[in-house]
């Protein structure tokens, strides 16, 4: 039987250690790689091609949900199953994105993470039940945003306000003109939009822009509430 080759992506060192202890004790997992960033993961996946990558999020350098978007634009096939302490419905919905199969909490039983692996390597995607909910929540609101006209209820992620911001952002407005038009200072324009590119996990303003144009934001006729 072919072994699952992982490759584990992950800045403690402890929590790789515990991991690889785990899979030794097992026939059919083998640890072929180990990354401490993302963009170690990234030149591991190249040169080792794993079968499924265990996926922190907030690493140094480049973080885990961008590391994941950059390898499965050249690696489609492969697996990702992010392994997290954060449960927060901006990560998952950031790690479903960026084409995540499988999103499992650091606190998880053992049994769990293996059925995980196991899932994904197979083809499956796995998510734990409380992920499921927010999953199927976040596509009835976004069906429903689309059939209200309401794109910003693709964003759910962010607060109204973020909303209001991005949506002007996307109509091209600049810092000075959302502060005038929102009645607010500068600083807290660029804390505004500080919190929706690190909630979109995006770089910069020009990625934020085509975000939210795709979600029908700051197009002819979008509304800011």
């Amino acid at each position: 039987m072919d072994k699952i080759r992982i490759l584990i992506a992950d800045d403690h060192a402890l929590f790789r250690e515990g991991l690889r202890a785990l899979f030794a004790a097992l026939a059919d997992i083998e640890v072929v790689g180990e990354a401490a960033e993302g963009a170690t993961a990234m030149t591991q996946v190249d040169a080792l091609r794993p079968d499924v990558v265990l996926m922190d999020i907030n690493m140094p350098g480049v973080n885990g949900i961008e590391a994941t978007r950059r390898i499965l634009s050249t690696h489609p096939n492969l697996g990702v199953i992010m392994v997290t302490m954060l449960e927060d419905d901006a990560s998952v919905f950031a790690a479903m994105r960026a084409g995540a199969r499988g999103y499992v909490l650091k606190g998880a039983h053992h049994d769990e993470i293996l059925q995980a692996i196991r899932a994904v390597a197979a083809g499956q995607a796995v998510f734990g039940p409380a992920i499921a909910a927010r999953m199927m929540n976040f596509f009835q609101s976004l069906s429903a945003g689309t059939q209200t006209g309401d794109a910003a209820q693709a964003f759910p992620e962010l607060t109204e306000r973020e909303r209001e911001v991005l949506t002007l952002i996307a109509k091209g407005v600049s810092n000075k003109e959302i502060a005038e038009k929102l009645f607010v200072s500068m600083k807290t324009v660029s804390n505004h939009i500080t919190n929706i590119f690190s909630k979109l996990q995006v770089a910069d303003r020009a990625q934020a822009i085509i975000r939210a144009r795709e979600a029908g934001l700051g197009l002819e006729g979008g509304q800011v509430h």
